[in-house]
């Protein structure tokens, strides 16, 4: 797996996957170190991984690739919060949360997110959608 950095600096990080599951195990791991260097509480180190998962997941199962057959992985630390975004190559529908029966085996990622974070929302830019979730971060001290 080649994994292209696009940037980083002590406040985001931008990473450039390849298009495929094994992605977000990746970016899972790099964003539990930077946050751990951050000294970010472990609840909150948990529920932004589990958020990150989310969205990887949803633009793997539901989306195309970027043209390069690649997805955007980002997140931002702010004093008090993170943004952790997801972009893709766009799909067929919207992505928003459903109105599923409790029976439903799957199609909970969004309201997962939605109950996670702050705000979460979609921005398209042309050929390519991104999703992003803010979530709130307590002091771990």
């Amino acid at each position: 797996m080649t994994v292209a950095q696009v940037e980083s600096s002590a406040a985001a990080t931008v990473l450039e996957l390849p298009f495929e599951v094994g992605s977000a195990r990746t970016a899972r791991r790099r964003l539990e170190a930077d946050l751990r260097e951050a000294g970010t509480s472990d609840d909150d180190a948990h529920d932004a991984l589990l958020v990150l998962s989310e969205l990887v997941g949803n633009a793997l199962r539901h989306a195309r690739p970027l043209p390069a057959g690649t997805l955007r992985v980002a997140w931002t630390r702010e004093r008090d919060g993170l943004e952790i975004s997801v972009t893709d190559g766009g799909g067929p529908t919207h992505p928003r949360m459903l109105d599923l029966p409790p029976s439903a085996l799957g199609g909970r990622g969004l309201a997962i997110v939605d109950e996670l974070s702050s705000a979460w929302g979609v921005r398209r830019d042309g050929e390519s959608t991104t999703v992003y979730a803010i979530l709130p971060l307590r002091s771990s001290e």
